[in-house]
């Protein structure tokens, strides 16, 4: 089947606001995002505490937050996901993080809320897994909220595929709402095989992930989509982990195709993305990359250009 690019959505990665991108310029990226048609805001509560002074979150979620109570009516044009697990209790601590136990999640998701000033939000994550709390704890704790009406709906992220099912089986079991979404990273270009991700936290979308999503119609959704800037940027030259043929062959083919589509790199890795059924996230810092991201919608990539790219890779 033809899944043509406007069949998925861009989601818009908050990620900086409030720290790295000051509340002006986000306000601009956001009314941008939403006069560009874009509907999906992607946050967290522990966004950005490694850049924040005061060493914990929030800062993202006020910024979006103060934004709606500017722009009225605004709640009713975008969707809001933010996420729970990595908070830190501790200021600059990483270790301190809140974890997902019940009362964890209960007191995550009432912050969050506060701070975006809205009475519910449209997805909550599970930001990564905390193994030290049973699974089935977290899963009533996701399903209470959805039962409440504070959450519309739950999704995973960092999470493999056998606790997102085992997750989701618990949840059918208990009769509360069950996981809907995958969150993970992934873009064009692939690591070497066995090798591990630097970023602490992130975990690779692999097959397995996509043959659940596919066989129980789950949403995914990729960060890290366009690798920092890589695609585009000589001064942003690609982990080592990514330095082997398999990416050489893929940036020639990437280059071919966006010269052929008029298109650019960046562009491309999204319209690529979103024919495999998956919704990309996309940080910004400027109104000009938002505009960029929106257009690869535009972009039709056909069954020939797949091949290209599946052989390259």
């Amino acid at each position: 089947m033809d899944l043509h690019t406007t069949d998925r959505q861009m989601v818009l990665g908050t990620m900086d606001f409030g720290t790295r991108v000051p509340a002006d310029r986000a306000f601009a990226i956001l009314d941008s995002f939403v006069a560009g048609g874009g509907v999906w805001l992607d946050t967290a509560n522990c966004y950005s505490f490694w850049n924040d002074p005061q060493g914990v979150g929030g800062a993202s979620e006020r910024v979006i937050g103060a934004w709606l109570r500017e722009r009225p009516g605004a709640r009713d044009s975008v969707r809001i996901a933010t996420k729970v697990r990595h908070n830190p209790l501790v200021p600059h601590e990483r270790d301190s993080a809140e974890g997902l136990s019940a009362q964890a999640v209960r007191t995550g998701a009432e912050e969050s809320l506060r701070r975006l000033g809205v009475d519910h939000v449209d997805l909550l994550w599970a930001h990564a897994e905390d193994r030290d709390v049973p699974l089935e704890e977290t899963v009533l704790a996701f399903g209470e909220l959805a039962a409440k009406g504070a959450v519309a709906r739950v999704g995973a992220a960092n999470h493999p595929a056998w606790r997102v099912e085992r997750a989701r089986s618990l949840a059918r079991e208990r009769g509360v709402e069950p996981w809907t979404a995958l969150q993970l990273r992934h873009s064009l270009v692939q690591q070497r095989p066995l090798t591990p991700v630097a970023e602490g936290g992130h975990r690779m979308l692999t097959a397995e992930d996509l043959d659940l999503a596919r066989s129980e119609g789950l949403a995914v959704w990729s960060y890290t989509s366009l690798m920092w800037g890589s695609y585009v940027r000589p001064d942003q030259p690609l982990p080592d982990s990514y330095q082997h043929l398999g990416t050489s062959r893929v940036l020639q083919v990437l280059g071919e195709v966006a010269e052929d589509l008029e298109a650019t790199r960046n562009q491309v890795v999204l319209a690529w993305l979103m024919r495999q059924g998956i919704d990309p996230i996309v940080g910004a810092s400027r109104v000009g990359q938002v505009e960029e991201a929106l257009a690869a919608r535009r972009v039709r990539l056909d069954d020939g250009h797949l091949a290209r790219f599946a052989e390259a890779r």
